[in-house]
């Protein structure tokens, strides 16, 4: 990777650990807001695990999932109690983690807070996640969106998903219920949040 190339993501919901590894690793990032929301991604949802295996948290969005609206301009449908949901579901799975009493707090005020737009609850997510493990990078947002982007890029913006492999391979750490599923790689970021606490960056940063 040059020191001139942009990394540039997908604006991820609490995003998967290959997203985040990315993200620390970068020298300069963009984000991409002027796509088009793309059903089936994590641009609304993470994926945690629980004591039957893989858990879906999804954020319910206006229009429904098939809508072709601009990411930036992509509403949440707060007429369904999601943020109340997705909280007790992390309270459930997460509990008993190691490290879950730390954020408990940081992380419930943010599942009371009320949004209008996708984007903001991400952006907010992420800028959560950077705080509580002090990860000091910044990022842009796009201002256009480039099929084929101009300068250098490495562009990820269709890297991740639920429904697609990524061929690297993950440091393993100790999470909940491994003993019932074993380990499950590239889960939301919240799930080693819990589970290692302050040498999650550690484990970020390897190559």
């Amino acid at each position: 990777m040059s020191k001139s190339e942009i990394t540039l993501l997908d604006c991820e919901y609490f995003p998967c650990i290959a997203w985040y590894q990315s993200f620390v690793q970068a020298q300069h990032l963009s984000i991409e807001m002027y796509e088009h929301f793309v059903r089936s991604s994590y641009r609304n949802r993470c994926e945690l695990t629980g004591p039957n295996g893989k858990i879906m948290l999804s954020i319910p969005l206006e229009s429904g999932r098939n809508q072709r609206t601009l990411m930036k301009d992509t509403k949440v449908c707060n007429r369904q109690a999601w943020q109340a949901l997705h909280w007790k579901t992390l309270v459930a799975c997460y509990g008993r983690a190691p490290y879950f009493e730390y954020y408990e707090a940081p992380l419930q005020s943010f599942f009371q807070k009320k949004f209008v737009y996708l984007t903001d609850v991400n952006l907010e997510a992420i800028a959560l996640i950077n705080r509580l493990l002090r990860i000091d990078n910044t990022w842009n947002l796009t201002t256009h969106y480039e099929k084929y982007p101009q300068q250098p890029t490495l562009d990820l913006r269709t890297t991740y998903s639920p429904h697609q492999a990524i061929n690297k391979t993950f440091t393993p750490y100790i999470q909940n219920f491994e003993e019932r599923n074993g380990f499950q790689p590239n889960l939301s970021i919240l799930d080693m949040l819990f589970c290692l606490g302050n040498h999650s960056l550690d484990v970020l940063l390897k190559p």
